[in-house]
């Protein structure tokens, strides 16, 4: 099954983390945050640019839905949620028709908890003593999601 959506990756610099870049599953890239951002919005030290998700992640979700595909969302997390667009179209794609595949933080927050608590939503927890079973479920979990055979 095609997919489409975004995952996001830690820019790294003399080898500390400096950011993160957005990058589709069609291979538009977009910076996310950084340290030298300028932008109001911080989480920690970095400065989130909204602009970038709404203009390149958002769009990526919603057509993957559009057409059917997975729905690859990496991640649901602290920064994305400072988008109302990014909020509204994870709405959106687990209220259609296409599987959605995604990460969300485990910390509390109003919305990533309600996508939690939904009885569609399957959340599988990953921590290092249990990796290997962890992979394995969620490949079976895909796998199932997809229609595949186990």
């Amino acid at each position: 099954m095609p997919a489409g959506g975004f995952y996001t990756q830690e820019v790294r610099r003399g080898g500390r983390r400096v950011g993160f870049r957005l990058v589709t599953l069609d291979g538009r890239e977009a910076v996310l945050a950084s340290v030298e951002s300028r932008s109001r919005l911080r989480v920690s030290r970095y400065g989130v640019d909204l602009r970038a998700l709404d203009e390149v992640g958002v769009p990526a979700l919603l057509e993957a839905a559009r057409r059917g595909w997975l729905v690859v969302v990496d991640e649901i997390g602290k920064m994305e949620l400072l988008s109302q667009r990014f909020q509204e179209a994870v709405l959106a794609t687990l209220e259609g028709d296409s599987p959605v595949f995604g990460t969300i933080m485990q910390a509390r927050h109003p919305f990533a908890d309600a996508v939690k608590s939904r009885p569609d939503v399957h959340v599988v927890t990953l921590s290092p003593d249990r990796r290997e079973e962890t992979a394995a479920e969620v490949q079976r979990r895909l796998r199932s999601l997809l229609g595949l055979p186990s």
